[in-house]
């Protein structure tokens, strides 16, 4: 059976982007100096205009406003001419405090008021809301091809760009990648889609001859390419404004970006600006890690994990694993093992995957998914998974 599946990623100048990429280095300069800060940190900009707003409690003492222009600065809108750039954007912070109704379960999780003696049952979920990991054999990384392709070409971009191959491009970029799949397996790729901003000077002639050279061919498989590989290289002709001078961007609203490309279902939270007492966050790498170390411990093809919380409650009120047919053992066996090996509880992630540490930046732009830099694409515990085979 044929059919077609399409993945977006954008690049870390997407205004959506930069938006969480702000929130995200907010949260890691709390985190630095003051581990257990509890941050909400969301961003939306436009124009020559950034509001940054939220509820953070913390110890620690942080100018906001300068790590937002370092970041505008290290994002690319520094060029002359820009509306929206670190020099001359305006910057209105508007942060409260955590509430303290949040934080009566937080700290203090249902289980530890009840009976908890155990230090994981101290803390509870930061609110209610269902999580999903997924992985696939389909790549290295175990994620789906579409969308590490799309995330491979935005990286690519940027990187033209900051490094002075293509010195004319500028910070906003979009990418897309159609593959064709036969039974399940994919087999090549039927469209790309390639839009980058660049300044006034350059033809689009040129600009498609260059982005065609020196990113998509430099990036995607030749395997999976053919006579028959539609390529759409700014199709509209010419794409000099961007960046929020262009179109508004707001943290959380590239979500399907930031996971499977939409291969798997997303449970709706947003991830960028918050600290892992969110579960929306941390559970949701942590059911990353559950289901990359089934699928590479071999007990499943593909493999999607979804945890469920109630807010001030340590332990997940269900889990549910899916293989879609693939598993070596039932998908109710292996959510008996998901209990029984992975320790679902908020303060055990966190310590599992060294929440505590700012390492959310990096995670701001090209996927939170796929990268082995981050903890939770670890495969440490397929030794103990192999012993159910």
């Amino acid at each position: 059976m044929k059919k077609f599946f399409t993945s977006e990623s954008v690049t870390s100048g997407h205004p959506d982007k930069l938006c969480d990429r702000i929130s995200d280095a907010i949260l890691d300069e709390y985190i630095k100096h003051d581990p257990d800060s509890r941050v909400a940190c969301e961003c939306s900009a436009t124009s020559d205009f950034l509001l940054i707003m939220g509820e953070i409690t913390s110890k620690a003492k942080v100018d906001i406003k300068e790590v937002a222009r370092r970041v505008i600065k290290d994002t690319g809108y520094d060029y002359e001419g820009s509306a929206f750039s670190s020099d001359n954007v305006e910057i209105v912070v508007k942060l409260n405090r955590q509430s303290p109704d949040i934080a009566l379960g937080v700290d203090n999780s249902l289980e530890s008021k009840e009976y908890g003696s155990d230090r994981f049952d101290r803390i509870g979920a930061g609110d209610q809301g269902i999580m999903f990991g997924y992985a696939v054999r389909e790549t290295e990384e175990l994620m789906p091809l579409p969308i590490t392709l799309a995330h491979k070409l935005c990286a690519k971009l940027e990187e033209v760009r900051k490094s002075g191959v293509l010195p004319y491009l500028k910070p906003d970029g979009k990418g897309q990648v159609t593959v064709e799949y036969i039974d399940g397996v994919p087999k090549r790729i039927d469209a790309v889609v390639l839009s980058s901003q660049h300044d006034g000077a350059v033809s689009t002639e040129k600009l498609r001859k260059d982005l065609k050279e020196f990113v998509i061919d430099a990036v995607l498989p030749e395997k999976y390419i053919d006579g028959d590989t539609k390529f759409y290289i700014n199709p509209t002709g010419r794409f000099e404004i961007g960046g929020p001078e262009g179109d508004s961007g707001l943290t959380g609203r590239k979500i399907i970006v930031d996971t499977y490309g939409g291969k798997a279902p997303h449970g709706g939270g947003a991830f960028s600006g918050k600290d892992p007492t969110k579960v929306d966050r941390s559970a949701t790498y942590m059911a990353r890690f559950v289901a990359k170390n089934i699928v590479a411990a071999g007990l499943a093809d593909e493999c999607l994990i979804q945890v469920a919380y109630a807010i001030g409650v340590a332990r997940p009120v269900s889990v549910m694993v899916n293989t879609f047919g693939t598993g070596k053992l039932s998908d109710d066996k292996l959510s008996e093992i998901v209990l029984n090996e992975f320790d679902l509880r908020p303060a055990a992630i966190i310590e599992r995957l060294g929440l505590k540490a700012p390492v959310y930046y990096k995670t701001a732009a090209y996927g939170h998914f796929g990268k082995a830099e981050f903890a939770w694409e670890n495969t440490d515990k397929v030794a103990d998974l192999k012993k159910y085979l």
